[in-house]
């Protein structure tokens, strides 16, 4: 079979209205890995080292697609980068299971696709390719609180360990994130990848603070906000009644009166959380939960494998 052949097998089950009806999220997580590495020349995850760590001097049979170029030239000197991904990793994963990230749009009845679905696929699916390179990877469950904490462990049990975690996440609470970075950056006693899955729809200073204590304590960081199709483009027109979520009642409403004031706040409260982001150099994505997940996660991992090298 060839690869062409693989990439379009895997991709009809990558649909975000399928893979709502497929029950396990382990069985989720794995079909999104195949699709990125049958679509990827080389792993994925390479896209998501931290930072540049150090040099080492070249040795015979060394990879030269890392020799740092620049310093040869200086010195005439053969000299590999290595990254932090080449010693040890440490990845954390954040994962919003607030009430407004049980919202969705895309799919079917009991089979719709909601935002803390598609935010945990990222973040079973980034676990299941840290884990298979040995990396040690942890999980933070948040809402108002730091409601469960995983402590980073490259151990063949931790995948089991997330994965339930992750299918029995609460629903029903608040946000307050911005709360529980600041519990998980005093948890943390290595220097760590953390990766935040949330809608964001939080009180922004507060989430700044967060990241702002993350970055003190020199651990790297990278943010996708998670949003429904339908709170990108608002496409609603009839009479509609809007249940908030989080205890924030109920609103009856014409929506086309409300659209372009709706799409306009939305945009400046986006546009607040990235500056916030690249004030910290930290790496921000957007990820609409009615795009193929391989497509749009391999998409951000190789821009940043890029932007990196």
């Amino acid at each position: 079979m060839s690869v062409d052949t693989q990439v379009s097998d895997y991709r009809k089950y990558l649909d975000p209205r399928v893979l709502a009806r497929i029950a396990h999220l382990d069985l989720r997580a794995r079909l999104i890995v195949e699709g990125l590495m049958s679509g990827m020349h080389r792993s994925p995850y390479q896209g998501i080292s931290v930072e540049f760590a150090q040099h080492r001097p070249y040795s015979p049979g060394d990879d030269i697609r890392h020799v740092d170029w620049k310093v040869l030239a200086k010195t005439d000197r053969i000299y590999l980068k290595q990254y932090q991904e080449e010693t040890n990793l440490q990845l954390l994963l954040v994962v919003d299971a607030s009430q407004s990230m049980t919202y969705g749009s895309v799919g079917d009845g009991d089979a719709r696709w909601t935002k803390l679905d598609h935010a945990t696929a990222i973040a079973a699916s980034l676990a299941y390719m840290a884990l298979g390179q040995q990396d040690a990877v942890g999980l933070v469950v948040a809402d108002s609180e730091l409601r469960r904490f995983l402590r980073p462990t490259n151990s063949p049990a931790q995948w089991k360990q997330i994965i339930a975690e992750l299918g029995a996440s609460p629903r029903d609470r608040q946000t307050r994130l911005g709360r529980v970075l600041d519990q998980a950056a005093e948890k943390l006693t290595h220097r760590s990848l953390i990766v935040v899955l949330s809608d964001f729809f939080d009180d922004l200073q507060q989430v700044e603070r967060g990241l702002r204590h993350l970055r003190h304590r020199r651990h790297e960081v990278i943010v996708f906000q998670v949003l429904d199709p339908n709170e990108l483009n608002f496409p609603f027109e009839d009479p509609t009644r809007f249940l908030g979520l989080e205890a924030m009642g109920e609103l009856l409403t014409d929506p086309q009166a409300l659209r372009q004031s709706y799409l306009q706040q939305l945009e400046q409260a986006t546009q607040t959380l990235l500056k916030s982001c690249r004030s910290m150099r930290i790496d921000f994505a957007r990820m609409n939960t009615g795009d193929l997940l391989d497509v749009s996660l391999s998409s951000f991992l190789a821009t940043r494998a890029a932007t990196m090298r």
